[in-house]
Order: structure tokens, then C-alpha cells, then sequence
């Protein structure tokens, strides 16, 4: 039997992959939650240093070029992280939902932040202010273990988007972001729109609905009535060159 599996609409409970272009389905794995990880303590810890702070969906946590002053932990919702380019361009990095963090590389604060990240759906985080969870991290092992793990998943995660961008083709990227959200069998997928799809893979709204359309006529993909796209042939869109 071949393996199919349906695009769905965006709903925070139905994403959970933490990007979705990546060379293999295994590099956007979800990571471990960081307050999970955590002792009772420390825990405590973490939880008595953040600030609560709510988002309604297309509010902005930051913006590229702002001041970074610490690090948001999602407790409820959906963000994207995007870049905006010198020339207008917009490419989306990632979504992130409960467990994940977003405000890297600089976790301690400093600098200024890469990138912009905005909640997609209401979203609740627990801001963590970089110089006191630095302090927190001295004091807390367990709490500087489960920092640095973030840290290398959220590396490996634009490691396998980088070299993606760099050395594919633009229809070998949009072929391995449909066959990644086959992959994940798509009850936890979305239904991404011609222009988020684009964004991700660095392309044009106008591309991206061409070239679905030649895979719907190569037999890859179906289209269905509410918009949403059937993939038929995973195996193959992974194979394409």
C-alpha cells in the first residue's frame, strides 16, 4: 500500500515538529522540554526568575535588531521565527511549540537579536532575563545541562536548514518539506499556505503554486477541495534531484 498522508490546517496542538525544512525527518525531532528535564528545585528555581507574559496571535516577542535581554520558553501556543532580508525577503526558520525556546543564540543576553519571532496562534511563554538564568545555571547543574542541550538542537535544526538552502534546488526543498510533513503522518502537520511554504524554502508564492502543480500532475501529490494537499508519494518526493 502506498503511503499517503493529508496537509491539515494550522492548530497549535496539531504542530509539533520544531522546523520544518531539514534534510531528514530525524533533524527537526522534537527536543526534550527544558523545565521537564529539571529537578523539583531547580525547577522552582526557573519558574520563581520568569515573567509570564501573554501574546495574541500575529504579536511580536521580538524583532530582528532589537536589544536581547533574555530568552522566551513557550508554555502554550505556536511562534515562527522568521528573517527579513536588506532586500524585503522573508524566510521562515522554524515553529516552536510548547517546551521549545526561542531568543538564540545569545541565552544570557547581549547583542541583538537575529531574527524576529512573532506567536502565530495566543501564545504564553515565561520570559527568563538572561544575566539572573545564568546565575540560576551556576547554581543549578541540572539547569546548565538541559541549557546546552537546547542549544545543540536548536544548532543542529538551522545546521540541517542551512546546508538544505545552500546545496538543493528550490524544488528538491519543497519536495523535502511536503515529504517531511508526510512523514510525520500530518495528524501532527499543517496545512501551510503557497506563501508559507515560499518563506520557508526561499522562494515566490507564485513558484511554489507552480510547481505544486506539476507535482500534482507527476502523480507526488493530490489537491484536495478544502486546500489542503494529499501527498501520494512520499518515497519519491524524498528522491527527487
Amino acid at each position: 500500500m502506498v503511503a499517503t498522508a493529508k496537509i491539515r490546517h494550522r492548530t497549535t496542538a496539531q504542530l509539533q515538529q520544531t522546523t520544518l525544512l531539514a534534510a531528514e525527518a530525524a533533524a527537526a525531532a522534537v527536543p526534550p522540554n527544558l523545565l521537564a528535564r529539571l529537578s523539583e528545585p531547580s525547577r522552582q528555581a526557573v519558574l520563581e526568575l520568569g515573567r509570564r507574559r501573554d501574546y495574541a496571535a500575529g504579536d511580536v516577542l521580538f524583532r530582528q535588531g532589537d536589544h536581547h535581554d533574555g530568552v522566551f520558553l513557550i508554555d502554550e501556543g505556536l511562534v515562527r521565527s522568521c528573517y527579513l532580508s536588506e532586500d524585503g525577503r522573508e524566510l521562515t526558520l522554524g515553529f516552536w511549540t510548547a517546551g521549545h525556546y526561542v531568543g538564540a543564540p545569545q541565552m544570557f543576553g547581549g547583542g541583538r537579536h537575529a531574527w524576529t519571532s512573532v506567536a502565530e496562534t495566543a501564545t504564553r511563554c515565561l520570559w527568563l532575563p538572561g544575566p539572573q538564568l545564568r546565575t540560576l545555571a551556576q547554581e543549578w547543574p541540572d539547569l546548565a545541562l538541559a541549557l546546552i542541550d537546547a542549544l545543540v538542537h536548536k544548532s543542529q535544526c538551522y545546521c540541517a536548514l542551512l546546508q538544505l538552502l545552500a546545496t538543493q534546488s528550490m524544488r528538491v526543498r519543497l519536495a523535502r518539506l511536503l515529504a517531511m510533513l508526510a512523514a510525520r503522518e500530518v495528524g501532527s502537520c499543517t496545512k501551510l499556505s503557497h506563501r508559507d511554504m515560499a518563506s520557508m524554502i526561499g522562494s515566490t508564492r507564485q513558484w511554489v503554486s507552480q510547481t505544486l502543480a506539476r507535482f500534482a500532475e507527476e502523480g507526488l501529490i493530490e489537491k484536495e477541495p478544502d486546500g489542503s494537499i494529499h501527498v501520494t508519494q512520499p518515497l519519491r518526493l524524498t528522491e527527487l534531484r
